[in-house]
C-alpha cells in the first residue's frame, strides 16, 4: 500500500512540477525547476533598476553607522547567504543572539525572523539596520548618507522616479532584490521530475524515512519545505535565560519558546542549525530529533523521539543535502559602488 501511495504523490508532484513550468513565463525573474513564481507584492512591484539597486544596497557597508557591516556580513553568498556562525557579529564586533537564517528563498514567506516580528521582507530589511547590535545605525542616518551620494539618488530616480526618496524606498528596493536569490533544481527536484538517477539509492532511502517514519515533512512542506509556522523543539530550554522566541513578540503563551520553522532548501550548506547554531552538522540535527528534543512546557507534540535505526539517520542526513539546490549562486557580489 505505502509503494501505492508513493507512486500516486511522485505522480502528483510531477503534474505539479509541470503545471508550475507552463507559469513560469508569470514571473519576472527566472524560477529554477522545483519552485512556483515568485509573487511580488502590488505595492512593491519588480522592476530591474530596483532590484539592481537593491542588490547594490544589500552589499554596501555604508549602511552601517561606522561603515563595517552590510546586509552581507551576515547574509554572505559565499555562505549560502548565513554567516557560518552560531550567532551574528555586528559593528564593533557585537554578537547577537541567534544564528543568522539564510536570504535563500525568502520569497515565499511573509512573516521574517526566527520569531516572526517582521510581516514582510520589506519590514525585516531595515530593521538590522536601526539594531545597536547589528549596524547601529538610524534609518534617518541611513536616507541621509544615500541621499548624498550621486549615483544612488541617480538609481533611486530610475526605480522610483524620485530623489526625494524615504527608508520605505530603501527598503523596497532591498527586498525586491532577496526575492531574487532563489534555490531550484537539487538533485530532489531533478528526481521528482523524473531522473530516477538525480538522487542515490540512500538518499532515496533518506526521503522514504523523511516522508514515512520520521515525517518531517509536518512542518517542512511544500516546494521550501517549511510550513512558514512556529513551533518549540525545546532548542536551548535547558539553559538558565532561556531565548522564549516568539513569545517575547506576540506575549502569547501558546508561544512561549517557539520558532519558525527554516527552509531545508540548502541546509548542508548552512551550517551550524537552530535559532541559537548549537548543532554543527546535520547528523546532530538528526540525532536531537530522534532523542525527541529537550523536554519543557511547551514542548511541540509533534516533537517525540523517532527511534531510528544508524542506517536511517545516515541514509535521512543524506536526503537533505539532495536538497542542495542552484540558482542563487549566479548572483555576483559588487565590486563597485556608486558614488
Amino acid at each position: 500500500m505505502r509503494g501505492i501511495v508513493f507512486r500516486c504523490w511522485m505522480a502528483a508532484a510531477a503534474l505539479g512540477l509541470a503545471m508550475a513550468a507552463e507559469k513560469k513565463d508569470a514571473s519576472p525573474v527566472p524560477i529554477p525547476l522545483g519552485l512556483l513564481p515568485v509573487q511580488f507584492p502590488r505595492d512593491n512591484p519588480y522592476t530591474q533598476e530596483k532590484a539592481e539597486l537593491g542588490k547594490l544596497l544589500y552589499f554596501d557597508k555604508r549602511l552601517s553607522a561606522d561603515n563595517s557591516v552590510s546586509c552581507a556580513s551576515c547574509h554572505a553568498p559565499e555562505r549560502a547567504y548565513t554567516d557560518g556562525a552560531p550567532v551574528s557579529t555586528g559593528i564593533k564586533g557585537q554578537k547577537g543572539g541567534r544564528s543568522a537564517p539564510t536570504v535563500i528563498n525568502r520569497a515565499y514567506s511573509l512573516a521574517q525572523f526566527w520569531d516572526g516580528r517582521a510581516n514582510s521582507l520589506e519590514a525585516q530589511a531595515v530593521g538590522p539596520m536601526a539594531n545597536p547590535i547589528e549596524m547601529g545605525n538610524t534609518h534617518a542616518a541611513v536616507v541621509s548618507t544615500l541621499k548624498g551620494i550621486a549615483g544612488y539618488r541617480a538609481m533611486f530616480a530610475k526605480a522610483f522616479g524620485t530623489e526625494d526618496f524615504t527608508i520605505d524606498h530603501v527598503a523596497k528596493a532591498i527586498a525586491t532584490f532577496e526575492r531574487t536569490v532563489l534555490s531550484g533544481n537539487s538533485a530532489y527536484d531533478r528526481y521528482k521530475a523524473g531522473k530516477r538517477s538525480a538522487m542515490s539509492a540512500e538518499q532515496v532511502k533518506g526521503m522514504k524515512v523523511f516522508f514515512d517514519k520520521a515525517k518531517c515533512d509536518q512542518c517542512h512542506e511544500g516546494i521550501n519545505f517549511t510550513s512558514n509556522s512556529y513551533h518549540n523543539l525545546g532548542v536551548g530550554m535547558d539553559k538558565p535565560n532561556a531565548d522564549l522566541g516568539r513569545y517575547e513578540v506576540t506575549k502569547d503563551a501558546a508561544d512561549w519558546g517557539v520558532f519558525k520553522t527554516p527552509t531545508l532548501r540548502d541546509i548542508a550548506r548552512t551550517a551550524p542549525y537552530m535559532h541559537d547554531g548549537s548543532l554543527k552538522t546535520l547528523d546532530e540535527v538528526v540525532e536531537y530529533y530522534d532523542k525527541g528534543g529537550i523536554p519543557n512546557k511547551n514542548l511541540d507534540e509533534k516533537i517525540k523521539p523517532l527511534h531510528l535505526s544508524a542506517e536511517e539517520k545516515k541514509s535521512l542526513a543524506s536526503f537533505l543535502e539532495a536538497l542542495n539546490g542552484e540558482g542563487w549562486q549566479k548572483i555576483e557580489a559588487p565590486t563597485k559602488f556608486p558614488e
